[in-house]
């Protein structure tokens, strides 16, 4: 690349910015601030190590979205030559997406088979219960725990750094009764998932980082690249960072980025203490701080700035901007609910009549229930918006019913596809399902073995005709999958009427399946790429069309991690919402509830509005007037407090309740003492 092309991009960048992205060989560490400049970095990070003769296919990407990958590589080829393919051989995606990719490759020395198929969480949670079911656990006593629940206590055990009965008594107490079934349950599931050549999410992970602790794995493996690049490390786990300490034992060319103060995904068993002690892990690492923050305006940063100084542990930065002019952010007491929804909903108006369309404003809460309240008053005022959340493109029905049938072609011993598959039939149940399963079974896993089945009369019809798509889907192997999904449709279509209600919004996602086959050389890259990053939405579960384009945003606090808005509205920030007095049992937890605050203040631009209600009634206000008072949460301190604008909300009157109010109750109080003069 031209010396000049370089200095064009570089000129772009900030001198801590130019730092990081300039940086030679060996570990670099760079604590971004919300709003920094992140993304930029990142990827004229994998710009420059180009630019300076680096292999792009020796360059590894690791991002927490695919999205963010592609974003990172688009700009990153965009600098270093716009005409130019190259980066697009840098190996970029996710922990989960890289991890199935070295997996196919080195299949064999992880035990595993290269035709191995890959269960969403939905998948493994049914997987579970079938476990469970088969070992007599769900007829206890006393209550089990549940499928997500297990699951949840399995994915922490593993992704984490504490045992069984450590994770059970931090974070599942009720279920300590439960350990030595619980333990068995895992080692059943663990078993029988090998058997079946079926990795769960969590697998894709444990193989990696057992083949790199492996010396010549980690030899093999670590030594394909040059260069590792982390994005969000502040949301890496246990398992992922011992990988890369595992790819990096020769090489310690790593550079991560993150931020520790936006360090929210304990849940997940992410674990602040990977990117505080990077780093210890890769001494001689370089530290670099991005301070200047893009985003917003001095006034909020200035009231973030306090809020996160009260973080025990920490990256020390501060951030700042060149928008010095703003509204101060402003923090709302209410007297109740209802009055924090009208308070919202004005200001929400009244800033759309200044010019910021609802979609570039964002009501942000702590738990999805907060919302209940508000989203009913919007819908009396017709005010559209959208919550973020809900179920994913798989965990509709009718989508994982195709993906089964896929599913079964790719690896004839998934034990859940067949019983999916085979129980949508007419006159097949549980107990002819698992005898036509292990009929297959006992004929090598030969999913043609079907012909020869004895079903019963009511079932041959449709079993036959199974039997006749398995093999035509056998056969039709190296075709593209666009055309093997369109096969399956035919088959599928008849049965998806039978079974589904309003089946014309179904099929619509069945039509959308085929589409995206297209994009695929192969039906194992097809299902891997689908499992591993899903569509977001489905159309059955989608609302009524609407004419209106723009929508008010709402969302918990943990999805709106990494988006911005003109406007953002944090309601609830009353201790025992904000925070969740289901996460105040140790320091630990206190930190991360205010590591939470902060990202859901940090989201906004140029209005800030922290609300918090007086009083929480015990049920609907006019049905039971029983209700308790609240406290401001805690992290607004009188030291944060002294950047912001404190407002009481004006009551229905609309007399400022604190100061008119306030007179009259002075008079009123005069009034009475008088009585005994």
């Amino acid at each position: 690349m031209n010396t000049a092309n370089s200095n064009t991009w570089l000129n772009d960048l900030n001198p801590p910015q130019r730092e990081a992205v300039t940086h030679g060989d060996g570990p670099l560490l760079v604590v971004a601030g919300a709003g920094t400049g992140k993304t930029r970095t990142l990827a004229y990070r994998v710009a420059h190590l180009v630019s300076q003769g680096v292999s792009p296919d020796r360059i590894l990407l690791l991002t927490f979205t695919r999205r963010a990958a592609e974003e990172m590589l688009k700009r990153a080829s965009s600098a270093v030559a716009p005409e130019s393919a190259t980066v697009k051989r840098v190996w970029g995606g996710t922990f989960h997406a890289i991890a199935n990719r070295i997996l196919r490759m080195y299949a064999r020395p992880a035990g595993l088979s290269p035709d191995f198929t890959i269960m969403d969480r939905s998948d493994a949670e049914d997987f579970l219960n079938v476990v469970r079911n088969g070992l007599s656990l769900s007829q206890k006593d006393r209550r089990f725990p549940r499928k997500s629940t297990c699951l949840d206590i399995y994915s922490r055990r593993v992704n984490g750094s504490e045992d069984l009965p450590a994770v059970i008594r931090k974070d599942f107490p009720w279920c300590e009764m439960w350990q030595e079934d619980l333990k068995t349950l895992f080692r059943e599931y663990v078993e029988r998932k090998q058997k079946q050549d079926l990795l769960d999410y969590d697998d894709l992970l444990l193989y990696w980082n057992y083949l790199v602790q492996d010396d010549k794995s980690a030899e093999s493996i670590g030594g394909r690249f040059d260069h590792i690049l982390v994005d969000e490390y502040q949301d890496t786990n246990g398992v992922q960072a011992s990988i890369l300490s595992g790819m990096r034992r020769q090489n310690k060319n790593i550079t991560v980025v993150g931020d520790d103060a936006q360090s929210i995904y304990s849940f997940r068993s992410a674990t602040i203490r990977n990117i505080l002690d990077f780093p210890q892990q890769f001494p001689g690492a370089r530290v670099v701080k991005l301070e200047q923050n893009y985003r917003s305006v001095q006034p909020i940063l200035e009231t973030t700035n306090r809020v996160i100084g009260r973080a025990q542990e920490r990256y020390s930065k501060e951030l700042w901007s060149n928008r010095s002019a703003g509204q101060r952010p402003q923090v709302i007491t209410c007297r109740d609910e209802d009055e924090q929804d009208e308070a919202v909903i004005r200001r929400v108006l009244q800033h759309y009549e200044q010019g910021i369309p609802l979609r570039k404003q964002a009501v942000l809460f702590r738990a999805a229930y907060h919302s209940n309240s508000l989203e009913l008053a919007l819908a009396r005022k017709n005010i559209p918006f959208r919550k973020y959340g809900g179920l994913r493109f798989l965990e509709a029905s009718h989508v994982k019913d195709l993906i089964s049938l896929l599913r079964i072609v790719e690896n004839p011993r998934d034990e859940m596809a067949w019983f999916r598959v085979l129980q949508l039939l007419s006159g097949v149940g549980p107990v002819t399902a698992a005898a036509a399963f292990g009929h297959v079974r006992d004929n090598g896993y030969s999913p043609a073995a079907l012909e020869s089945f004895k079903a019963p009369p009511s079932a041959r019809d449709e079993l036959a005709s199974l039997a006749l798509l398995m093999k035509d889907l056998a056969r039709m192997g190296g075709e593209a999958p666009s055309t093997q999904v369109d096969r399956v449709r035919r088959f599928y279509l008849p049965l998806l009427e039978r079974n589904y209600e309003n089946p014309a919004p179904r099929a619509n996602d069945i039509e959308h399946l085929a589409q995206l086959a297209t994009r695929y050389k192969t039906r194992k890259l097809f299902l891997d790429e689908l499992i591993l990053d899903p569509p977001v939405s489905t159309g059955d579960f989608a609302g009524p069309p609407s004419k209106d384009e723009d929508w008010l945003v709402l969302s918990t606090i943990h999805s709106a991690k990494g988006l911005e808005w003109d406007a953002v509205f944090l309601i609830h920030a009353a201790d025992g919402c904000l925070p969740s007095d289901m996460a105040t049992g140790s320091d630990g937890e206190i930190e991360e509830e205010l590591r939470l605050t902060y990202v859901a203040m940090t989201r906004a631009r140029d209005f800030l509005y922290v609300l918090w209600p007086l009083r929480y009634y015990h049920r609907s206000a006019g049905i039971s007037d029983r209700h308790s008072y609240a406290q401001l949460c805690r992290f607004f301190t009188a030291d944060v407090l002294k950047t912001m604008e404190e407002i009481k909300q004006r009551g229905p009157s609309g007399v400022e309740e604190g100061a008119a109010s306030g007179k009259l109750g002075a008079k009123i109080a005069a009034r009475i003492r008088s009585m005994w003069d």
